[in-house]
């Protein structure tokens, strides 16, 4: 799998050494740095720049490509023994999908849940939008979220749901293992996953003016449930 962008490239380098297969420069970078990579025992290739923007697919690489092993869907055993965890719901913007994984590594989050198998593409996508947080951050690829709500509720976790006009999320107060629920960019959870949540939650705002997209809300959320426990 190839990532690209300086920091997500830099993190890889420091954090997972041993799943780089090789290194791709599209520019000149100070001795030091250069040491550093080469550090990591990987091939050091340089490209021009018309090969960089092609593996890019046009993004901003600011120079910086790896080819590394792709993280591997974590066990539903492992998942389920979690005291907080965040899932998401029909999500596919990766810009949006990236933040709130960065949000929930920074924060304390144990796990994050896809509710669909994420291909190399995605999941390139995930890591720079992250600059690199997915590629530490425990996460489990679940088709059929329903039935892994049901199993989650049996594990004695409290799941949260979002909502508009639901409950302030400031009011809530946490007890113990909880599950965060966040949904599509446009339409939120749909109802039948509503339906399992034993509480929905929502973010206040002013002058009734709803500005927020699901990135910012999913940090927000996030450290309102971890810091309200």
């Amino acid at each position: 799998m190839i990532i690209y962008g300086k920091q997500a490239v830099l993190y890889a380098v420091q954090e997972i050494p041993h799943n780089i297969e090789e290194l791709y420069l599209a520019k000149d970078i100070e001795a030091k740095q250069f040491a550093s990579l080469q550090k990591v025992g990987a091939k050091i290739l340089r490209l021009d720049t018309k090969k960089a923007q092609a593996m890019a697919r046009g993004g901003n690489h600011q120079g910086y490509f790896a080819k590394i092993t792709p993280p591997q869907s974590g066990g539903r055993k492992t998942l389920l023994g979690f005291n907080r965890i965040v899932v998401l719901c029909g999500l596919s913007d990766v810009g949006n999908i990236g933040s709130i994984v960065r949000s929930a590594y920074a924060m304390g989050v144990d796990g994050i849940v896809f509710d669909r198998l994420l291909g190399e593409k995605a999941m390139s996508g995930i890591v720079r939008a992250s600059s690199g947080a997915m590629l530490k951050m425990f996460f489990y690829e679940s088709p059929k979220i329903l039935e892994l709500i049901n199993e989650i509720k049996m594990s004695g976790i409290v799941c949260y749901g979002t909502q508009a006009n639901a409950q302030e999320i400031s009011e809530v107060k946490t007890q113990g293992r909880w599950a965060l629920f966040l949904g599509q960019e446009d339409v939120g959870l749909n109802k039948k996953i509503m339906q399992k949540m034993d509480k929905m939650v929502s973010i206040g705002m002013y002058n009734h003016f709803d500005s927020l997209n699901v990135g910012v809300a999913g940090g927000i959320l996030i450290h309102r449930l971890v810091f309200n426990d």
